[in-house]
């Protein structure tokens, strides 16, 4: 993803909680409408230097894998939707296995090894996988760095494309409820998704559309979201370190014996405690 900045609202800050600003009387909830409408005014006109900024078709992705590992394990499922943004529709939705002859993971994603080498047009998926990239702006997933690095091994195809991940780059409303780092399920039930039990590919891009289709106030989430991202260390005693596990931050990941976060400038603005940008041969 482009490390150049995005420009910025007014006073640094996108006013994502601005319906709570006013009370429950019907004159304030109109004016929550009307300023509510006027956002989006805003957002769509051509005059607008953000507009061109909102991506207008994601790509949502899962993958189910062998393992942990791309250097020695494989994906064995692709999961993908199409999402037109403005109109908040799904355009396309696939999902294929790819042959593998072992899987360590199947006691989690319950695919048999010897089930994704049953005859089925695999191949004709994975070239219908390339044009739904060539026709998206923006790949989306949940922890996408995990999902990204399966890109460009054989036999998926290379991305070049930026990427959004759901649960890192996007800060979702505090009305919601929801953890700095949340999983699929999590986010779904806090939009009220019904979620069920299968552990597959296209299920999980199946929540993330859902939750996205629900979101009011999604091109905000998105301009934010797309903001670029810098390692931070939170700046935090050992008796405040649940402020920076609150926070998302990991312990000793990557950086030994510190919390770190890859965080926008706007993102740590927000943050209670304070933190110090990580030197790049401290982060490698």
């Amino acid at each position: 993803m482009s490390e150049e900045k995005l420009p910025r609202f007014d006073h640094g800050q996108l006013d994502l909680l601005c319906d709570q600003e006013f009370s429950a009387s019907p004159v304030s909830q109109n004016k929550a409408v009307d300023k509510k409408q006027l956002k989006a005014k805003e957002l769509s006109s051509p005059a607008n230097p953000h507009k061109s900024l909102l991506p207008e078709r994601l790509l949502i992705v899962d993958t189910e894998t062998t393992g942990l590992d791309p250097e020695q394990d494989h994906c064995l499922e692709v999961g993908a939707i199409l999402f037109h943004v403005s109109s908040r529709v799904v355009l396309a939705q696939q999902s294929f296995l790819v042959p593998v002859e072992v899987n360590k993971a199947e006691a989690i994603n319950q695919i048999p090894a010897d089930v994704t080498r049953l005859f089925q047009p695999w191949e004709m998926g994975l070239e219908y996988l390339k044009e739904l990239i060539v026709a998206s702006d923006v790949l989306v997933a949940h922890n996408a760095a995990f999902d990204k690095q399966w890109f460009g091994k054989p036999p998926l195809p290379e991305v070049l494309k930026p990427w959004l991940c759901t649960m890192e780059d996007i800060s979702w409303p505090s009305e919601r409820m929801i953890s700095s780092r949340p999983s699929v399920r999590d986010l779904a039930l806090a939009y009220e998704v019904p979620v069920w039990a299968a552990h597959r590919a296209l299920t999980d891009c199946i929540y993330l559309s859902e939750v996205l289709r629900r979101c009011t106030n999604l091109d905000e989430l998105l301009l934010e979201g797309m903001e670029p991202r810098r390692l931070m260390k939170a700046e935090v005693s050992y008796e405040e370190r649940h402020l920076a596990k609150r926070a998302g931050f990991r312990w000793n990941d990557p950086i030994k014996g510190a919390w770190t976060r890859r965080l926008s400038d706007r993102q740590s603005e927000r943050l209670d405690f304070p933190v110090v940008l990580v030197e790049k041969k401290q982060e490698n």
